[in-house]
């Protein structure tokens, strides 16, 4: 009985830390966020006219979105080719960071540092690095003088070329290779997620590999009858986080044309509206796939 009232109280101390550490996040969201989240749902539905006295909003009912879905077919295009991308680099970058956090988490010389590097894009991320992937001229002459010096054929295009001559998988083979082609975005995006794998990693106990090395299981078998179990739970909160980092990059279609149709156009609904459908998406999305991860996830005490 005792032990069990220690075990509660454990967890209710966890829990109060917990709340505490997301504390911040629950004031802000609540100080700044909530208000505007309603009024854009409400501008969604309406025809927004500025002048001099502020916004003056029309109600028009689901005009914005029957014009998202019906007329502009360019915002179906996007949505069509975004999501799809969207999965595509969320699975990649799960992949990636998983097999990178395993080698990470293996002892070698310079370990440290090898971790500093995967982590260093996320730490200035929010600074230099932004300047120097979105318009740096020195970065766009080193780019083409690699180019120039290598030709213009890589083995990536040579090898592509192969196989979709051969026209086996063709849509398929595309698709590896655009993620191969695309890996330096997939290991700039996969920093945090590597850390969360890798302190996932951290706090098996190393008495479990050797209790199976002396049943005689296989490092295959150790890997997916103990590690994927004992960090499984971190897969979801990564593919979360993965889908959310994703939908707020700067090269995001949607969120482009979002951006001019409220700026440049002065149209609030539409882009309102616009917004509302590419959230409603993305959280059916999350929801969905959640649900059928949360399936396979084991929790353990």
């Amino acid at each position: 009985m005792k032990k069990r009232a220690k075990v509660v109280g454990l967890q209710r101390r966890k829990a109060v830390a917990g709340y505490i550490f997301i504390l911040p996040f629950i004031v802000g969201f609540l100080t700044f966020m909530v208000k505007p989240f309603f009024q854009s749902l409400y501008m969604s539905f309406c025809n927004v006219e500025v002048g001099p006295g502020g916004f003056n909003n029309i109600f028009v009912g689901l005009t914005n979105y029957l014009r998202a879905f019906t007329v502009d077919i360019e915002f179906n295009q996007k949505l069509v080719d975004e999501i799809s991308r969207m999965c595509i680099n969320s699975l990649a970058i799960m992949v990636f960071s998983f097999f990178v956090a395993l080698i990470l988490n293996q002892k070698f010389k310079g370990r440290a540092l090898v971790r500093a590097v995967f982590f260093l894009p996320v730490i200035l991320s929010s600074g230099v690095i932004i300047g120097v992937e979105t318009d740096n001229s020195l970065m766009a002459s080193v780019q083409s003088a690699i180019e120039e010096g290598v030709g213009t054929t890589s083995i990536t295009d040579t090898i592509q070329d192969i196989l979709v001559t051969s026209g086996v998988g063709v849509r398929a083979f595309e698709t590896v290779f655009e993620i191969v082609d695309g890996i330096y975005d997939v290991a700039i995006a996969s920093g945090i997620q590597i850390i969360i794998f890798l302190s996932g990693l951290q706090t098996i106990s190393a008495s479990m590999y050797e209790a199976a090395d002396i049943e005689g299981c296989t490092a295959w078998e150790s890997l997916w009858k103990i590690t994927f179990p004992m960090i499984s739970s971190l897969f979801l909160v990564n593919w979360i986080y993965t889908i959310v980092d994703f939908c707020m990059r700067s090269d995001n279609e949607i969120m482009k044309k979002i951006s001019a149709e409220m700026i440049e156009q002065l149209n609030y609904g539409f882009a309102s509206a616009m917004a509302w459908i590419y959230f409603g998406i993305v959280i059916a999305i999350i929801g969905i796939s959640s649900l059928i991860i949360s399936k396979g996830v084991y929790y353990y005490e």
